[in-house]
C-alpha cells in the first residue's frame, strides 16, 4: 500500500506545471488587438494565440495582417484579420460587432495602434500634425474602448490594456505629440479601471522602453540615421544593457490579461530594462 503522506517530488512538479498552465490559460477567450500586423502587436497576437485565445488582428496593414493570421492558424491557433483604421468611428463599431459575430464573445482589448509623429520641437509642430497623433493614439484608444466595453461586459468581464510608453511616465526632449498621447492613455486606463471595476473589467497600461520595432527603425531611417548604430547607443543608457524585444512586452500583456493578473487593475506595468528607475 502506498504511503500517501510521503513527499513525492514528481507530484510537486505536476502540480506546479498545472498551476502555471492555469495562470496563463486563455482557452475560450477572445482578444482584439489593434495595430497587430507587426511589431509589439503581432508578437502579442502570437503570444495570446499560443496561450489558447482566439485573436482578432486589427490593422490598416492588410497584407501583413492577413499573413500573420494565416501563420497563427497554420500553427494551430485561432486568428482572423480585420482591416481597421481606429480613427473611423463607424468602422470601429462595425468591426467589434463582427468580431463578436465571428467568435461569439470578446474578453480582451489591447489598444496597441499608434504613430510616432514629428520629431520636432513643440513650437514648430502644426496643429494639423499634432491632431493627427492624438487622433490615432488617443481618440483611437477611446473609440475602441467604447466599442468593446459592452461586449466585454456581456462576456462577464475581462481586461483592457493600453499601450503607453516609458515616456508616458517621464519626459524626453523629442516627439512632443507622441509623449503627450502616451501620458493620456496611461490616465485613461486608470479612469476606466475605476469606472468598470464593478463590471469585472480590468484596465491597465503597459509602458515599454526602447524596443526594436519596425516603427522605430523607420523613424531613425527617415532621420537619416543607421538604426543599428542608434540602438547600440540607446542601450548604453539602459541598466540591463540591452534593447527590448516585442516578446518582452507581449509577455507582460499576457500576464495582465490572463488569470495571473486577475487582481491587477489601474496599474502601470513598466517594461524598460530599468531605464526609468534612475
Amino acid at each position: 500500500m502506498r504511503d500517501n503522506t510521503r513527499f513525492d517530488p514528481s507530484d510537486t512538479v505536476v502540480d506546479t506545471m498545472s498551476l502555471i498552465e492555469q495562470l496563463f490559460d486563455m482557452r475560450g477567450k477572445v482578444a482584439a488587438i489593434t495595430g497587430a500586423a507587426r511589431g509589439i502587436g503581432a508578437e502579442t497576437a502570437r503570444t495570446l494565440a499560443a496561450a489558447g485565445a482566439a485573436v482578432a488582428i486589427l490593422d490598416v496593414l492588410a497584407e501583413e495582417g492577413e499573413a500573420l493570421a494565416g501563420a497563427i492558424r497554420a500553427e494551430g491557433g485561432q486568428a482572423t484579420f480585420w482591416r481597421l483604421d481606429v480613427t473611423h468611428e463607424a468602422d470601429v463599431a462595425r468591426v467589434f460587432g463582427e468580431i463578436v459575430g465571428r467568435f461569439g464573445r470578446l474578453d480582451v482589448l489591447v489598444n496597441n495602434a499608434g504613430i510616432e509623429g514629428d520629431n520636432i520641437p513643440t513650437h514648430e509642430i502644426s496643429l494639423e500634425r499634432w491632431k493627427r497623433v492624438q487622433d490615432v493614439n488617443v481618440n483611437g484608444v477611446f473609440l475602441c474602448t467604447r466599442a468593446a466595453i459592452a461586449h466585454i461586459d456581456a462576456a462577464g468581464g475581462g481586461s483592457i490594456v493600453n499601450l503607453s510608453s516609458m515616456y508616458g511616465i517621464v519626459g524626453g526632449p523629442d516627439v512632443p505629440a507622441y509623449h503627450a498621447s502616451k501620458a493620456a492613455v496611461r490616465m485613461m486606463a486608470k479612469v476606466d479601471a475605476m469606472l468598470y471595476a464593478a463590471k469585472n473589467i480590468r484596465a491597465n497600461s503597459v509602458h515599454p522602453g526602447y524596443v526594436r520595432t519596425p516603427m522605430l527603425e523607420e523613424s531613425f531611417t527617415r532621420m537619416g540615421q543607421d538604426p543599428d548604430q542608434v540602438f547600440a547607443y540607446l542601450q548604453t543608457g539602459v541598466p540591463l544593457g540591452k534593447i527590448g524585444s516585442p516578446r518582452d512586452i507581449a509577455a507582460g500583456i499576457l500576464y495582465l490579461v490572463s488569470p495571473a493578473g486577475r487582481y491587477v487593475t489601474g496599474a502601470e506595468l513598466v517594461i524598460d530594462g530599468g531605464y526609468t528607475a534612475r
